[in-house]
């Protein structure tokens, strides 16, 4: 039996739990920058070849002028204003649940949600994440967009591994515990 796509949340917060300041400004990752290493970013991204975004977030790594930023991996941009689709980059207005349930049942490698917080909420709302690997820049914003917003279910979650790095970030590997 292979083995089933697991969603996986790969993001970075303050410690105060803030993805971007309130203009979307997310400077305050660059305190952590160090050359040669990149958090387990690259040996994470050969584990998926999907990727589920929302269109804020799309649009902000557009404006980086990142060329091909998700390599030849599939990518489902979540907006309410559907488009055609560009390449392999799908504009997807329908359900989240549906969208997941139809990507989980094909075979492939894990699928990569790559935020940003509308898009997290709705993923917790509909109980989707099998787990969630959270780098946590030391620095406390005090405001700013929230990674975890409030009303969605409670969802038990078993820590798997714990990292820390010598520019004080640290990463938080969880897997969803499902009863």
């Amino acid at each position: 039996m292979p083995n089933e796509r697991k969603i996986i949340l790969y993001i970075a917060m303050s410690l105060d739990g803030f993805i971007a300041k309130h203009d979307d400004d997310i400077s305050f990752l660059a305190q952590v920058e160090q050359e040669g290493e990149d958090y387990g970013y690259s040996a994470f991204t050969q584990t998926v070849d999907t990727v589920i975004l929302g269109r804020k977030t799309y649009d902000k790594v557009l404006s980086m002028g990142l060329k091909e930023p998700y390599g030849d991996r599939q990518v489902f941009v979540l907006t309410r204003n559907p488009h055609h689709k560009i390449d392999k980059i799908t504009f997807y207005s329908g359900s989240l649940s549906d969208l997941v349930s139809s990507l989980k049942s094909e075979t492939g490698k894990h699928i990569f949600c790559d935020g940003g917080a509308e898009t997290v909420h709705q993923f917790l709302q509909n109980d989707l994440f099998d787990e969630l690997i959270i780098s946590i820049i030391p620095i406390l914003l005090g405001d700013g967009i929230r990674l975890f917003g409030q009303c969605f279910p409670e969802q038990k979650l078993r820590l798997v591994e714990s990292k820390s790095f010598e520019k004080g970030l640290v990463q938080l590997h969880y897997i969803r515990i499902r009863d």
